[in-house]
């Protein structure tokens, strides 16, 4: 897969740029919690306005469905963004004005609070389309989405005789999870968690073809525990996946892909940060407790396969690692791919949250800025803000 990128523009002086950023951030009140997303787009913003570019910012920001929600605004993000660029920024409160500000940094409102975002409507394309001589999208996080500022947008853009390219945060995802895909370096580790397998279960099927070993910890472990026979308490289950996981089993062995399950979990009567806990074999969770991190024995067991590795791919906790006595599983996962002697890669809000929290990024060669977009990415499947893009062959 080769991109167009920001070196085949040429001279972009004088020239107004729409750069699809993915500032879908946390917020507290009105400030933003978590700058990371806005930080790693930094480098393509920078680069654009020291070429004589002037900027027009879109992005979404939550689940607004099409309506205007106050507590959903960019402002807060525009405020943020402007202290780590050092220039002003100005927030605006029209989603697709008609008219823009002479300012060489605008950010429009949150893009969802039209429907024809997500419709991925090519009118509403056309609305953003006229506010820019050129398209640059850097938003690797919603590169999986068929929305109109990620695909009928570009399309527009190059039908119109205009360029489309990808900007330097997305370049590199699709850089180091091509390396992934098709050239890793072995032995391939994945460390798969979170809550529901159901959620993750084409990456499992996908991942079985790819890598040597398939670590699976969190809730969703529990699903192909009980499909093997254990007894789970009342963890979570999905039971209408059993054969859906015994048939990745299968596949599995076939290849020679070791899948490693928690050998024991710490389990808890409630989700509570003062729950009494107890580490029990995963396969023998008392009735009436919940596995809620995964305990020494698995941390172990782990740890030793991520030792061995020399490409290692991490997505989902390991448990409510939100609460302290859930907490360090996660973390002790997140010291062994640190400190292990490979190409390691992380994604997921939360996985990319503890590591942040332990303070362990620079132990990382590669922070994802999307979860889902970089586990579709490793499924194979044609994601419609990369394809877009591509050069012709």
């Amino acid at each position: 897969m080769t991109l167009r990128t920001l070196d085949d523009l040429g001279d972009v002086s004088g020239r107004r740029v729409f750069v699809r950023v993915d500032f879908n951030v946390p917020l507290v009140g009105r400030s933003v919690a978590d700058d990371a997303r806005i930080g790693a787009t930094l480098p393509t913003l920078e680069e654009l306005l020291d070429r004589g570019a002037s900027l027009v910012l879109g992005s979404h920001l939550g689940r607004p469905k099409g309506t205007v929600v106050d507590d959903l605004r960019l402002e807060p993000v525009a405020a943020r963004l402007a202290q780590l660029l050092g220039r002003p920024v100005v927030a605006l409160a029209e989603v697709a004005p008609a008219v823009l500000p002479e300012d060489p940094i605008v950010l429009l409102e949150n893009l969802r609070f039209d429907l024809g975002e997500e419709a991925n409507d090519p009118s509403f394309a056309g609305r953003l389309a006229e506010l820019a001589d050129i398209y640059v999208d850097d938003a690797f996080g919603a590169a999986h989405r068929a929305h109109a500022s990620v695909s009928a947008l570009p399309e527009l853009m190059l039908a119109s005789g205009r360029s489309a390219v990808a900007g330097r945060l997305l370049q590199r995802e699709v850089d180091v999870l091509g390396r992934l895909l098709h050239d890793p370096a072995r032995p391939f580790v994945a460390i798969l968690g979170g809550a529901k397998v159901s959620d993750k279960l084409a990456t499992i099927e996908a991942l079985v073809e790819r890598v040597d070993a398939l670590l699976i910890g969190g809730a969703m472990a529990f699903t192909l525990i009980a499909a093997g026979g254990g007894s789970i308490g009342a963890s979570l289950v999905e039971s209408d996946r059993f054969d859906d996981v015994r048939s990745a089993r299968t596949r599995a062995r076939e290849r020679g892909v070791a899948i490693e399950l928690p050998l024991d979990v710490v389990a808890a009567e409630e989700i509570s940060a003062d729950a009494p806990t107890k580490v029990v074999p995963a396969d023998a969770v008392p009735d009436g407790w919940k596995g809620l991190d995964v305990g020494p024995e698995t941390v172990a067991s782990f740890a030793r396969s991520i030792a061995g590795a020399k490409t290692i791919l991490w997505n989902g906790p390991m448990g409510v690692f939100e609460l302290e006595p859930f907490a360090a599983g996660t973390n002790a996962i997140a010291r062994a791919v640190a400190g292990a002697d490979a190409f390691s890669v992380v994604g997921g809000g939360d996985s990319l949250l503890a590591i942040r929290k332990a303070g362990l990024e620079d132990g990382f060669d590669h922070l994802s800025t999307g979860g889902g977009a970089s586990l579709e990415f490793l499924e194979g499947r044609a994601l419609p803000g990369i394809t877009i893009l591509e050069e012709s062959p």
